[in-house]
């Protein structure tokens, strides 16, 4: 990657945001533009959107009303001994039993940055009760534990002495990144599969919180990798839905926007950690992917009304606007947006 360039800047737009979200919470899945309640909502979505509306700084009623609706919904989620559901159905009702996956991870992500960011002072303390609660529990699951380390990490920002994320934190840096089969294949899993730059931010905050040069230091090397392996011809062509080995055809088919958003969010977090112009290619990169510089030179977003849309394809893109890949989009614009005003 050569030359730092930043695409035209988007401001976050909301409308479909608020057109996916009830009373109740945040649908997951839409058929294009229009909401599909029969599939119901999950925390997962719903702790995404936390992020996202508890770092936006610019909120009128509507989005501070969505804020507050999306952390009592993974308030809700998170039982007594901290673990946490994921699936509601259409009448309210959860359909799953509470337990450590990918959600229990964004659940402590979201409340984590909730509890640092979030302007409003209530949400904070609420957010932080709850960070508390669903700190207790740790996962088998090297994604989930990579989710809860940033969430931990973002906290530490705010709250350096907060013993329940110091004591999280220390045990996510022992479960994410174990080392891969060699100097070709640094990564700790014997292929790519989704979210994956929150591997190496959860080590680059681990390290940088923890005071461990050599844990920040690996970080930053798998983060390297990442962007290596998904950069084609001066444009990201990242892992699709099938995952990437050791080796493969590219550019491949079904790309999802979570996994720019990801690559986003770490090399953000990296450029706040290092300083080094390197990351804020990354993130420019990601955010230009959404703009149309990708494999099928398509936009993958509604500049009208902030909808992501949830796969690009072979020539063209997955019409749908569903909640993660809205939500993908919200928060590569925030932080694409942000590293523009620093320069």
């Amino acid at each position: 990657m050569t030359g730092l360039r930043f695409a035209p800047a988007t401001a976050p737009v909301f409308d479909h945001l608020l057109a996916m979200t009830d009373d109740r919470g945040l649908f997951e899945h839409a058929r294009y533009d229009a909401p599909r309640p029969e599939h119901g909502y999950c925390v997962d979505d719903a702790a995404r959107a936390l992020v996202v509306l508890s770092r936006q700084r610019t909120k009128d009623p509507k989005l501070r009303d969505l804020e507050q609706r999306y952390l009592d919904f993974v308030l809700a989620a998170v039982t007594s001994d901290g673990r946490c559901r994921n699936r509601m159905d259409e009448d309210g009702q959860w359909t799953d039993l509470p337990s450590t996956g990918d959600w229990w991870g964004r659940a402590v992500w979201g409340l984590g940055v909730a509890a640092s960011t979030s302007a409003s002072p209530l949400i904070r303390v609420k957010a932080l009760q709850g960070f508390r609660v669903a700190a207790q529990q740790r996962s088998p699951h090297n994604r989930a534990m990579a989710f809860a380390a940033i969430g931990a990490g973002h906290l530490l920002q705010d709250e350096p002495g907060e013993r329940s994320a110091i004591d999280l934190l220390q045990d996510c840096a022992e479960v994410v990144g174990a080392p891969g089969e060699g100097r070709d294949w640094p990564w700790p899993e014997p292929r790519l599969r989704y979210a994956n730059a929150s591997v190496p931010e959860a080590l680059i905050i681990a390290g940088s919180v923890l005071h461990r040069p050599a844990l920040l230091h690996r970080g930053l090397l798998l983060l390297n990798f990442l962007l290596d392996r998904q950069t084609r011809d001066g444009h990201l062509s990242v892992t699709p839905v099938a995952g990437r080995g050791h080796e493969w055809p590219v550019p491949e088919f079904d790309q999802q926007p979570i996994e720019v958003a990801a690559l986003a969010e770490a090399c953000a977090t990296a450029y706040r950690i290092t300083g080094d112009p390197h990351w804020g290619i990354g993130l420019s990169l990601a955010w230009a992917w959404f703009l149309g510089d990708n494999d099928s030179t398509v936009c993958m977003f509604d500049p009208a009304t902030g909808a992501g849309f949830d796969g690009l394809e072979a020539g063209g893109r997955n019409q749908n606007q569903g909640a993660e890949s809205t939500l993908a989009v919200l928060a590569t614009a925030q932080l694409a947006d942000r590293m523009r005003a620093t320069r």
